[in-house]
């Protein structure tokens, strides 16, 4: 029980520095409709609502996760991680590839269906950002011109 109170308070701890965090971000004269501030504020918020269910309401017997199960929270973790560390560098598609591949890999370990599973997640996301949300991501690398 003190262990669901405990992961709550430091959701929303994390939640609200994110929140604050989004406040602070600089806009432009040319933004995009929703502007830099929005989403971030609308996930943060997201978070802190969810972290006051294990406040209010915790489990009274929490199971926590196997020492495999934990093994792959921390390398999907890793592999999250590495992908906000080159997306920049690879672009979309192909970071997205990459990191959809893995993590569905890890689920369900078919390589056939994971690849198959980045490719239509990356090329989905990026058609859903680019089209309908109006956002302009980097879908190459830079240095092939694209």
């Amino acid at each position: 029980m003190k262990s669901d109170r405990l992961f709550g308070l430091i959701s929303l701890a994390v939640a609200l520095a994110y929140v604050a965090s989004a406040t602070q971000i600089q806009t432009s004269f040319i933004m995009d409709p929703l502007g830099p501030k929005s989403f971030p504020i609308i996930i943060g918020s997201v978070l802190a609502i969810a972290a006051l269910v294990p406040i209010f309401k915790p489990d009274a017997n929490p199971e926590w996760p196997s020492r495999s199960n934990t093994m792959k929270i921390a390398s999907a973790l890793i592999v999250l991680i590495g992908y906000a560390l080159v997306i920049s560098d690879l672009g979309f598609l192909i970071s997205t590839t990459i990191a959809a591949g893995l993590v569905s890999y890890q689920i369900k370990s078919n390589a056939k269906q994971a690849a198959l599973i980045g490719v239509s997640l990356a090329v989905v996301l990026y058609a859903v950002f680019n089209l309908f949300l109006g956002l302009s991501l980097v879908g190459w690398p830079k240095f092939l011109g694209l």
